[in-house]
């Protein structure tokens, strides 16, 4: 199957507003794939939909053929925005939560990534700066040999230096038959990663395209689509 996730009218409403507003959507297997729009745009709403955290007002969602349910988790990696780790727990800990509770979590695969950062698995997540906390997120996220990696924000609020380091994980510790899906505003950071890009504004989908055809047909960069469509 060559089709990785599928969305049919999907919508989400929150009270009176409209988080996603009839999504039509198609992600093949083995593409980087970028989801860009403003704050507030639907972003979160969608990856959270994926990753079976919330349930749609309507329409279908398929991961891989399946509903969102036991069999679509095993088969997502998800990177929320905000932090689930407990500071109270040592790299260890994280490690082993991940290794318990993810039957496709490479433990070595993550203390290797983890080696080569000096993060130690003694290390306290709590007094670690922000950035470190990040790298540690992505790293057991990127440990698992999902179908899907969703990735909410990943270099949000860390230096260039971290931001470098990110996005090489997020490109060398993948299978070529995976896809990834990365939430972001940051356009310019992330856009010579990238397969394809989805721009989505007040819950609707305004552009799926493949990257290579912008630069080629539309003789621009992502980054510059993004400023005109969104007028930022």
């Amino acid at each position: 199957m060559n089709t990785v996730v599928e969305c049919k009218h999907l919508t989400k409403r929150y009270s009176n507003k409209e988080a996603l507003s009839d999504i039509d959507l198609t992600l093949e297997c083995g593409r980087i794939i970028g989801l860009l729009g403003p704050n507030g745009s639907g972003k979160t709403t969608l990856l959270k939909l994926i990753n079976g955290l919330l349930v749609p007002t309507s329409g279908e969602l398929l991961i891989a053929g399946n509903k969102p349910g036991t069999e679509s988790k095993a088969m997502v990696s998800y990177l929320p925005e905000r932090s689930y780790l407990g500071d109270w727990m040592y790299v260890v800990d994280a490690l082993n939560f991940f290794r318990d509770f993810y039957a496709d979590f490479d433990y070595s695969r993550a203390k290797d990534m983890l080696e080569k950062l000096n993060i130690g698995i003694k290390d306290r997540i709590k007094s670690m700066s922000k950035g470190t906390k990040e790298k540690l997120q992505l790293i057991l996220v990127m440990s698992r040999r999902a179908r899907l990696y969703c990735l909410d924000e990943p270099i949000a609020g860390v230096d260039p230096a971290a931001r470098d380091y990110i996005l090489s994980t997020i490109i060398n510790n993948y299978d070529e038959q995976a896809t990834i899906l990365i939430s972001t505003h940051l356009i310019a950071d992330v856009e010579n990663i990238l397969d394809d890009v989805i721009f989505i504004q007040d819950g609707k989908m305004k552009l799926h395209q493949d990257v290579e055809d912008i630069r080629t047909v539309q003789g621009t960069s992502v980054d510059h689509l993004f400023r005109e469509v969104f007028k930022c």
